[in-house]
């Protein structure tokens, strides 16, 4: 396969995974804003997901429905759900040869509703909840299409290390975000609902409360979204996901991209499983997903030199 066309479909499932994943914390987040939380605040998520300047921050930060117009709709935000859609497309549109009629289809269709009117009525002026789960759905059929009408070949195989690297990703930066909004303090009262809405966000609610009965404990939690294998999106699930498409490029890949590659992912991996994440340790914590964080970038890096072809 060219390295051009692994990238875009690389891009193209990592596009899609992280409009899913913003979705998901977008509507749990506007869900708590309108909840018991009390001093709910956007600020953490507009730092992460938007370009804007911080006086503009400040301005919409106050009104939901304005912060939900800029992270979702905004064209001028590189970082919006609309702008992730839109790339998603592009790079299907630049290798359509390699994946099905179906799956562009989906995209093409996603895009659309996207930029439907009844969609951006619905965020600004309606029920914001209902456009973000007509979205979700759709995120939902363009998975369940590439399962089943995707060639088990190399585009399938970059599509799901591009998507299992941007979970991975998602899931780091979401713990990190609701711990920011607690500041870590973890023995607190007021964590019961914030672990809540993250175990929302990460769809990991009903499988929490069906191994712990729900007994809500920031412990646990953090071990289901760290450690747990049998949860889709645990760092731990998806390093091993991770590892098991890439080794699948083994005999397709330069010997010494593939070493370089496999010792990242494999360093990433011991990181996760011989860390010992405990939330009395606020710092230890904060230091764990700072690295583990740049480590995920680096793997993308090193994707982007050993096999993109790109500097």
């Amino acid at each position: 396969m060219l390295s051009r066309v692994a990238d875009s479909v690389f891009w193209m499932a990592r596009y899609m995974e992280r409009t899913n994943g913003m979705l998901r914390i977008l509507r749990t987040n506007y869900i708590s804003s309108q909840d018991e939380v009390k001093d709910f605040s956007w600020h953490t998520l507009l730092l992460k997901n938007s370009n804007a300047t911080p006086e503009e921050l400040k301005i919409i930060s106050a009104n939901s429905s304005k912060v939900l117009e800029h992270l979702l709709l905004d064209k001028n935000n590189s970082s919006s759900v609309l702008n992730n859609v839109t790339r998603a497309r592009e790079n299907a549109r630049a290798v359509q040869d390699h994946i099905t009629k179906e799956v562009w289809q989906c995209l093409n269709d996603y895009y659309h509703l996207i930029r439907d009117k009844q969609i951006h009525f619905q965020v600004t002026q309606g029920d914001p909840v209902t456009a973000m789960d007509s979205l979700i759905h759709n995120g939902m059929l363009y998975h369940g299409i590439v399962d089943v009408t995707m060639a088990r070949g190399e585009g399938f195989t970059y599509l799901n290390i591009g998507k299992f690297l941007e979970r991975a990703i998602l899931s780091t930066d979401m713990l990190n975000i609701k711990l920011t909004e607690l500041n870590y303090e973890l023995h607190h009262p007021a964590e019961v609902p914030a672990l809540r809405y993250l175990l929302y966000s990460l769809s990991g609610y009903e499988f929490y409360l069906k191994t712990h009965r729900g007994n809500f404990q920031a412990e646990p939690v953090l071990h289901q979204i760290i450690y747990n294998d049998a949860f889709p999106h645990s760092l731990s699930y998806c390093l091993k996901q991770l590892l098991r498409y890439f080794e699948r490029l083994e005999t397709e890949s330069l010997p010494e991209s593939y070493k370089q590659l496999e010792f990242l992912i494999g360093r990433t991996m011991n990181n996760v499983k011989y860390s010992s994440v405990k939330t009395s340790d606020s710092e230890g914590l904060k230091k764990f997903l700072q690295e583990t964080r740049q480590e995920l970038f680096g793997i993308a890096a090193a994707f982007n030199q050993y096999y993109f072809g790109n500097s």
